[in-house]
């Protein structure tokens, strides 16, 4: 890919606001792709947001703005995304139309589509161009609550951010992976975060499953901190293997067990959803990222129950940095639950 040198300032900031953390990310171009200019997240209080909402806007603006002061990062210029209950993203198949006339087609017959009133809705639609049957195609309709928006877009502005992109977590995570990887591959991307899970299926680079799921890792943390009486850091230590059970080991993988297999049962019924309507289509493996990706085991068992190669995303595997600047294994380290702010991050900010 080769892209004529511009400013770092022409792309957004990426900011993936969590329900355990946010992560912030800086690209810039370079004469062959991007370079990596700044990373880094920091842990928001417990239920600070939740499901995507904002509970206590003034403490997440005050972590994001820190990271800023941190990262030494100047441009004001963000993106970020939405994720949960509010938001809707569907696929519907239309008769072919152009483009002014299905924009007029959507906003008159969009209610049909959606749950929710659509005067309490900003809307979005992307034509695929996709469809088996001559004279129709296939649109990706988006739907996002405009309180949850706009508490985002306030927040932001409190701490003099411009937000100028808003995305939705699957399709930034979508995004990253076209950059890093054969777009006309069939696979899976599976984002585990603390409280959800995002699961987007494309098919020869197109996204034809999307659906958040509301499980998380820290379900895995809560419960080894209840079971076994003991503080949450300590628990988390446990989950990621970083600590070694010890005479805890049975009773954890008992843990891991139960809560894994809900988690993989998710996963497959995406998965045979997808083979329902794509039969001659087999995935060719599951990308896996989110600080839920780095659970102990969880790779191995995901392979053996379905069938998959499962691959640990590298978000940044086809872009520069600078190991004096970004430390080499941090990235490394980082990487999985940095793919949705990357992601972000290659987006323009001025379209």
């Amino acid at each position: 890919m080769n892209l004529p040198f511009t400013s770092q300032n022409d792309l957004v900031v990426g900011i993936d606001i969590g329900s355990h953390a946010v992560k912030v990310c800086q690209l810039k171009r370079t004469s062959d792709g991007y370079a990596i200019v700044a990373l880094g997240s920091n842990v928001l209080p417990e239920g600070a947001v939740e499901d995507g909402t904002l509970n206590d806007p003034e403490v997440v603006a005050e972590v994001i703005s820190d990271l800023f002061k941190n990262l030494k990062i100047r441009n004001k210029k963000v993106g970020f995304s939405i994720s949960g209950y509010s938001v809707i993203v569907k696929k519907v198949n239309l008769a072919v139309m152009e483009e002014a006339e299905l924009e007029e087609h959507i906003m008159s017959e969009a209610e049909q589509y959606i749950p929710f009133d659509i005067d309490d809705v900003y809307l979005d639609f992307h034509d695929l161009k996709t469809s088996e049957n001559p004279g129709k195609t296939d649109v990706m309709l988006v739907a996002a609550k405009k309180d949850i928006v706009d508490e985002y877009l306030e927040m932001l502005q409190s701490i003099s951010l411009t937000a100028v992109v808003v995305d939705v977590d699957g399709f930034a995570l979508e995004n990253v992976y076209e950059y890093n990887y054969e777009k006309n591959d069939n696979i899976a991307l599976v984002d585990i975060g603390a409280s959800k899970m995002n699961i987007n299926i494309l098919s020869q680079g197109v996204s034809v499953v999307a659906r958040d799921i509301i499980v998380g890792s820290r379900q895995l943390t809560e419960q080894i901190q209840n079971v076994f009486d003991i503080e949450f850091d300590e628990a988390e230590e446990l989950k990621l293997g970083s600590l070694p059970a010890g005479d805890k080991r049975e009773e954890i993988e008992d843990i891991f067990s139960a809560t894994c297999t809900q988690w993989i049962l998710e996963i497959k019924k995406a998965i045979d959803l997808y083979h329902s309507n794509h039969p001659e289509q087999p995935l060719k493996k599951l990308i896996l990222s989110g600080g839920g990706a780095k659970v102990a085991g969880l790779i191995d068992f995901l392979a053996q129950e379905t069938d998959l190669k499962i691959e640990l995303f590298n978000p940044f595997a086809n872009m520069a940095s600078n190991d004096k600047r970004i430390d080499a294994d941090y990235l490394k380290s980082i990487g999985p639950e940095m793919a949705i702010a990357a992601g972000i991050a290659l987006r323009p900010s001025s379209l």
